[in-house]
């Protein structure tokens, strides 16, 4: 049996446990220093812009075409291994244009979708106001809206995957700090033998960082540097007298950065902010970045200003600094370690494609 160890359960990681325990011959931990989805994943809106990503080659986009691929196998195979209906918004998302520039790239971009098998439709003032007549900023000139897209519940589907992962075999320890690593030389590069915890020794012929944030002290106990800045990120949960706009279509609505997400019952999630700081022991939430948030949604739905503020809450994100997110790569100078973090705003969006792109590299490595 290969000894599988991967550390981090938030998204990425559960969704790499569960991606590998479909696959013979493995014996695998997940270990967590909190709980499952404690962290940024749990924080979470949600929202995957995959077809109305505005990315159209490369990296970028080949894993976004990963996650499409594979989202709704993944979605059913969760619900039926663990008995859970997922909460799933798939009438789409309706993103908002406010310039004739915005509009034109949006039709290039509506061409390339088609021909590569993806829906995208371009509205006029007039159709946005007939499909979301709860939209009424006067600068906005049109909207794409991409009915593929969907909004999930980020910590159901984060349970749903490590619950999933355990009921295929994987060990899942919630409440363990990892400690040190027992490395030895291996012919050209080294190799991580054991991962030592507060709980215990875990041997391992495959380590797998996942951590978020935390992945930069875990690298660097193994004498590398991946660099990561926390960016933080609040979001509001609303409540209203009624819903927004009509109730047979409640996608989820974008504009400059904003995004309204249903949750059903007049309740509304609005996010996120982007704040940056240099360290996140500094990192504060800024009641001024929330209220701006709020003031951007109104501007573009006025019916948000009768809402009830239920409550907010903030997470921090892995931004990678000096590579491209996410990182996803064996950590240099070893020869059994991958890293998979730093997927910033994206990580439910590319967890899926980052669990097959680990999956992959084993393979071909003979690493499994």
């Amino acid at each position: 049996m290969t000894e599988i160890v991967i550390i981090g359960a938030g998204v990425i990681g559960a969704a790499i446990a569960y991606e590998l325990s479909l696959l013979p011959n493995l014996n695998i931990t997940l270990l967590e220093k909190n709980q499952a989805a404690s962290g940024t994943s749990g924080a979470a809106l949600g929202v995957l812009m995959g077809v109305i990503s505005k990315k159209t080659k490369g990296r970028a986009w080949t894993l976004r075409q990963a996650t499409l691929a594979r989202f709704e196998s993944l979605l059913q195979e969760l619900q039926e291994l663990t008995g859970q209906t997922l909460e799933i918004n798939d009438q789409g998302i309706v993103l908002l244009l406010f310039s004739e520039e915005e509009h034109n790239q949006w039709h290039k971009r509506q061409i390339l979708r088609q021909a590569e098998g993806y829906r995208l439709e371009l509205w006029d003032r007039e159709m946005l106001a007939h499909k979301c007549p709860q939209i009424r900023g006067e600068n906005i000139l049109s909207a794409v809206y991409s009915p593929q897209d969907r909004q999930i519940q980020p910590r159901q589907f984060i349970e749903a995957l490590v619950t999933a992962a355990c009921l295929k075999g994987v060990d899942y320890r919630s409440g363990v700090t990892v400690q040190d690593f027992t490395v030895c030389p291996a012919h050209s590069a080294s190799h991580c033998r054991i991962v030592q915890t507060d709980q215990g020794d875990f041997a391992a012929d495959q380590v797998i960082i996942t951590a978020g944030l935390e992945s930069l002290t875990l690298t660097q106990q193994l004498h590398q540097t991946v660099k990561l800045e926390p960016v933080l990120g609040q979001a509001l949960r609303v409540k209203l007298p009624q819903i927004l706009g009509h109730d047979h279509f409640q996608p989820v609505i974008t504009g400059e950065d904003v995004h309204i997400a249903p949750l059903g019952k007049g309740e509304y999630w609005l996010g996120a902010t982007v704040e940056f700081l240099e360290t996140s022991e500094s990192l504060q939430p800024d009641p001024l970045s929330l209220e701006k948030l709020l003031e951007t949604a109104i501007a573009f739905c006025p019916d948000l200003a009768k809402a009830r503020i239920l409550h907010s809450w903030s997470g921090q994100r892995p931004q990678p600094q000096e590579e491209s997110s996410p990182i996803l790569r064996p950590l240099a100078g070893y020869d059994n370690v991958l890293i998979a973090t730093g997927h910033y705003r994206n990580g439910i969006l590319l967890a899926p494609a980052s669990a097959l792109w680990v999956r992959d590299y084993l393979l071909a490595q003979d690493g499994l």
